[in-house]
């Protein structure tokens, strides 16, 4: 308010001097009636404004807090206590700053996809089994649009890959963290949604053994240097050949417990080698968008992989159920504090 004041009625740089001196002391004889009319009318609506602001209620009961004896200055004060990050967005944090680390970028996307990006550009072909074991939520109205078109909550972060893929050409290593949603039932391993960090390497004769290369690396960053990796065989759409990882028990150093089921290997993500088909529907889209084909199969390859950020949390910091990440309990998440 006092800002406002010194702004418009300043003695030396106020606003009414200025239009005083500019407008009506040079104004002719005739014109300074209905100029200093004017300007008294501004004057007046100004002040009013002050003196309005002055009695308001809002300003009475301020300058009587700090005009009576309200406020006691040695009282102590009111501690703000440092916030923490959630132990989910931690854990995604970490994942995503060890492959940052080797020359990754990070990618995001919409939650809500096109039946296109999530399935059909991932070799997922309608009526295809594979979509089964990733019955998602769909948008609700969409039977009169083509099945391509159909919007449904992504099962995957894939989707953000051909994106990137689409509107980049090779080479192109990429990180995509994000929320995804499946229907499936809840348990204590199991939600209908959950976090999931994926990435993509596509360049010019990269092969199987950069794969296990980089995720041995990252396993390592990520759980100590004394964690071994291991690969079997598996299958997904959008690779081939296809992989499940596992790494050797942390809790156990392999020696076998309950945690691990006796086995000495936790299985923690899926992995393998782009599949051609999928490097193919990204071409007839670019030249469906009006761009060149920059995807040769004959000499772009490339490695996928996924991992749920849930599970490797869970490992981390020993929480037996994934539902307690999301119950908002403060006697939980002070642990990680």
């Amino acid at each position: 308010m006092e800002a406002f004041r010194l702004a418009w009625l300043g003695r030396k740089n106020g606003r009414l001097k200025l239009i005083s001196d500019a407008w009506l002391k040079v104004a002719p004889i005739e014109a300074k009636r209905l100029i200093g009319q004017r300007f008294n009318a501004l004057k007046v609506s100004i002040e009013a404004a002050l003196s309005e602001a002055e009695n308001s209620q809002v300003w009475n009961l301020l300058k009587s807090d700090f005009t009576a004896a309200a406020l006691d200055v040695t009282l102590p004060g009111t501690l703000r206590r440092p916030g923490v990050e959630h132990p989910l967005v931690k854990t995604m944090a970490e994942i995503v700053g060890v492959f940052g680390r080797m020359g990754y970028s990070v990618g995001l996307g919409p939650e809500v996809e096109t039946d296109f990006y999530n399935f059909e550009s991932l070799n997922f072909p309608p009526n295809h089994p594979a979509r089964d074991t990733q019955d998602t939520l769909v948008i609700a109205d969409q039977d009169n649009k083509p099945l391509r078109d159909r919007l449904l909550m992504r099962t995957h972060t894939s989707p953000v890959q051909i994106r990137s893929m689409i509107e980049q050409e090779p080479p192109l290593r990429l990180v995509v963290p994000g929320k995804v949603y499946r229907n499936e039932a809840e348990d204590a391993t199991h939600l209908a949604r959950f976090q999931q960090v994926e990435g993509l390497c596509v360049d010019s004769n990269i092969t199987f053994s950069d794969l296990k290369g980089t995720l041995d690396h990252a396993m390592k960053a990520l759980f100590g240097s004394s964690v071994k990796t291991r690969f079997f065989p598996s299958f997904f759409p959008f690779t081939e050949p296809s992989a499940d990882m596992q790494i050797s028990c942390i809790f156990c150093g392999g020696k076998g417990c309950r945690k691990c089921k006796h086995s000495g290997w936790i299985e923690l993500l899926g992995c393998g080698m782009v599949d051609p088909a999928v490097f193919q529907a990204v071409d007839r889209k670019r030249v469906e968008l009006g761009r060149a084909p920059a995807y040769d199969t004959a000499r772009i390859s490339g490695f996928a992989f996924g991992m749920g950020v849930e599970r490797i949390a869970m490992m981390r910091y020993g929480v037996s159920s994934v539902g307690l990440f999301y119950t908002a309990d403060m006697r939980f998440l002070e642990q990680f504090a």
